[in-house]
């Protein structure tokens, strides 16, 4: 063999023939992580031997999950989401102090701009659900309270949808809020219970999941992004653990110590305080904040 054919690309040869040429990359982090991408994807070719048919599939599945992308739906967060690699990124990227509480992922139906309430006020805009109140306090590792904490929280309705994807159905920013905490670090606000939703499966992520047999269902949560200055802005849900699917969330965000009672409350003169016609849901749920550099 000439010397010059040893850079020829063969099956046996293809990473190092593929990486080499990026051997004048001026981006050491970008240099490493495709040498790293082209191992294991040329691993995982050679272990599956694909038919040039099913190479097609696949290339048409990535284009479809791309063409479904706008403003309000992202299709490949989804697809990061149901194979676990948005919650590894977020377990990597979110290694807590002892007692801080835990992230879990952002989901695709976070809205800037949400308008910015008075404590206690209700995010559900249409009054149809089951009436909650959800409190707690805003503290740090060592248990005191973090005073001007911001918290944008937002949830899906008691059918599972959020105000985005029935628009015209549901009022903007229906249950979605921000709230700043006081001296205290208490919250509160009110909404309704939340209810398990799937996740949108209309497109090439949820079909993938029918002929994985698995099913497309998340656990009634609530989201919460927690900033305060001098704090690591903390990303998170609580979930209801009495859910049906609690203990298969398609997209395996929960976590034990994101488990949150839902309390029935018979209590009428509560009830009126809150402006709740009758029994309502409570919840109390304290998190921790993690300071930065800690």
């Amino acid at each position: 063999m000439h010397e010059h054919e040893k850079g020829y690309f063969t099956e046996a040869n293809s990473v190092e023939v593929v990486t080499g040429r990026n051997a004048n990359a001026k981006d050491e982090r970008l240099k490493f992580a495709m040498e790293v991408i082209t191992r294991k994807l040329h691993e995982a070719v050679k272990e599956i031997e694909p038919t040039q048919d099913e190479w097609m599939e696949a290339i048409q599945f990535l284009t479809k999950t791309g063409q479904l992308c706008n403003e309000w739906r992202q299709e490949f967060i989804l697809l990061s989401d149901v194979l676990g690699v948005s919650m590894l990124v977020d377990a990597i990227n979110n290694r807590k102090p002892s007692g801080a509480s835990e992230s879990t992922v952002l989901g695709p139906f976070h809205v800037d701009n949400a308008p910015e309430l008075p404590m206690g006020a209700n995010i559900c805009l249409d009054a149809k659900g089951e009436d909650m109140v959800v409190s707690g306090r805003i503290l740090d590792t060592e248990g005191q309270p973090v005073a001007d904490a911001v918290l944008d929280v937002w949830q899906a309705n008691d059918e599972g949808f959020y105000d985005v994807q029935q628009k015209g159905i549901q009022p903007d920013f229906n249950l979605r809020g921000v709230f700043r905490t006081g001296a205290d670090g208490r919250y509160r606000f009110r909404a309704v219970k939340p209810k398990f939703y799937p996740i949108p499966d209309d497109g090439t992520v949820g079909k993938l999941l029918g002929r994985l047999g698995r099913h497309p269902f998340r656990p009634a949560h609530l989201h919460y992004i927690i900033k305060a200055a001098g704090f690591e802005t903390l990303t998170t849900h609580i979930f209801d653990p009495h859910d049906p699917y609690i203990g298969t969330d398609a997209v395996f965000g929960v976590k034990e110590s994101l488990l949150a009672e839902f309390v029935r409350v018979d209590d009428p003169a509560r009830a009126q305080e809150l402006g709740f016609e009758g029994w309502f849901w409570a919840v109390e749920h304290d998190f921790v904040l993690a300071r930065k550099g800690g």
